[in-house]
């Protein structure tokens, strides 16, 4: 990389990149800078992780087996020890940002790698956190933590915030062909960051400092957070007058302007969208600000996984069999469609929901396998289908067949709008 004037070169041996933190987010980045062929080591704090890459085994579905060969083929490793980030000339943190038990952000696992960094940052080494979080986090939060050791961001290292734009799943785009946002603590440091990420993203979007970038990242998740409420209310609004939601949204599609297609579902889920607007809301109240279509779309969507529950009950109802004792079969449970994550899951609440009224609730989910809050899967999902007095199509998987899913199940209720049959019960 170009340095800026006055940074000394390294003396000892360096790669390219180092990735702290090899999730759903970190990998896919590492993967796709070995392929543009930088020198890459990922580091990450489970044991687990880095021995499974090393092995050659990948623990997330976006990255495949064979792409993690050719990773380990052009020099990836990974380690547990902090030490090597001193060998980089650019570490990129993606680790995960939550929340607490009480709802606020959690940042601790920011605030340990930059720890990490921090102590074994060299000058000259360009720092860029991915992470998703809060207008001021790089600022306020990452730089006085790198700086402890004597070392000034834009002097003696550029420090800059690209916010990740992972789509898990999403198999049209990737880390190449998605625009890449990038920002800088002074401008250089930004003309650093974008340097970088041009050598293996097609397209960088430079922000005028971190807090845009940062803002721009939670304003692109609480857009997706506010239509869902808008889409979920409105499933609601027609079920009360007898409406199809469905037809509705078919209609509105079909407008080639001024309308951006959304669906309802059982609930929001996954790492991203339940979790980014709570950072936007944090900060908001912090200042002294509202968000009022934020918190009003918080509230629409906490309570779409006990409406589909109620949608259940109502179901069993109609068909004489009170929900206490009935025997529910969940079909997908993971946060989207086609991937294994159930991280915020609007299934294991529907579940809860459900076994407190007294119902028997069953899973099955051919991508998450396990999951703990919910038990063992069924072994045999056409015997379950049959056994079970309802059905409730929660995710539609690529693995299901609808088709059979219909002709099988006693009573099925569709929540993902892909069944059309007139037997069945949309949401």
């Amino acid at each position: 990389m170009t340095r800026c004037p006055g940074y000394p070169l390294p003396t000892a041996a360096r790669v390219d990149l180092v990735v702290v933190g090899v999730g759903y987010v970190g990998l896919p980045l590492a993967e796709a800078a070995c392929a543009a062929g930088l020198a890459v080591v990922g580091h990450d704090t489970s044991k687990a992780v880095v021995d499974g890459l090393n092995r050659g085994v990948p623990h997330i579905p976006d990255v495949r087996p064979d792409q993690l060969d050719s990773m380990r083929r052009n020099g990836f490793t990974a380690t547990t020890d902090p030490a090597a980030i001193s060998r980089a000339d650019t570490v990129v943190i993606c680790v995960p940002t939550g929340l607490r038990a009480d709802g606020h952000p959690d940042l601790s696992a920011v605030r340990a790698a930059a720890g990490a960094v921090a102590d074994h940052l060299r000058p000259g080494t360009l720092v860029v956190l991915e992470s998703t979080s809060f207008p001021g986090t790089t600022d306020e939060v990452v730089r006085p933590i790198l700086e402890r050791g004597g070392l000034v961001a834009g002097e003696d290292f550029p420090l800059a915030y690209s916010p990740e734009r992972i789509d898990p799943g999403n198999h049209h785009y990737g880390v190449r062909n998605t625009p890449k946002i990038v920002s800088g603590h002074t401008p250089l440091c930004a003309k650093h960051c974008a340097t970088f990420y041009a050598r293996f993203v097609d397209t960088v979007v430079t922000a005028r400092g971190t807090r845009e970038a940062e803002m721009a990242k939670l304003l692109e998740n609480t857009y997706r957070y506010v239509n869902i409420a808008l889409v979920n209310e409105i499933a609601m609004l027609c079920d009360h007058l007898d409406m199809d939601v469905w037809d509705v949204l078919r209609c509105a599609a079909t407008k080639p302007f001024g309308f951006h297609p959304f669906t309802p579902g059982p609930g929001v889920g996954g790492h991203c969208i339940p979790v980014d607007p709570r950072y936007l809301l944090d900060k908001a109240h912090r200042t002294g600000a509202r968000l009022n279509v934020v918190e009003a779309a918080q509230r629409v969507d906490h309570a779409m996984p006990a409406y589909v529950a109620s949608r259940a009950v109502r179901l069993l109802a109609d068909h004489g069999r009170p929900v206490a004792g009935a025997r529910v079969l969940l079909l997908g449970v993971t946060y989207k469609a086609n991937v294994p994550d159930t991280r915020e899951s609007a299934a294991l609440r529907i579940a809860a929901r459900l076994t407190g009224l007294g119902a028997s609730v069953a899973h099955h989910d051919p991508r998450a396998g396990e999951v703990p809050e919910l038990g063992p899967p069924v072994a045999d999902l056409d015997e379950a289908l049959r056994a079970s007095d309802l059905t409730v199509l929660l995710i539609p998987h690529a693995d299901y067949d609808l088709s059979h899913v219909t002709r099988t199940a006693r009573l099925l209720l569709d929540v993902t709008g892909r069944i059309t049959a007139p037997e069945v019960t949309r949401l």
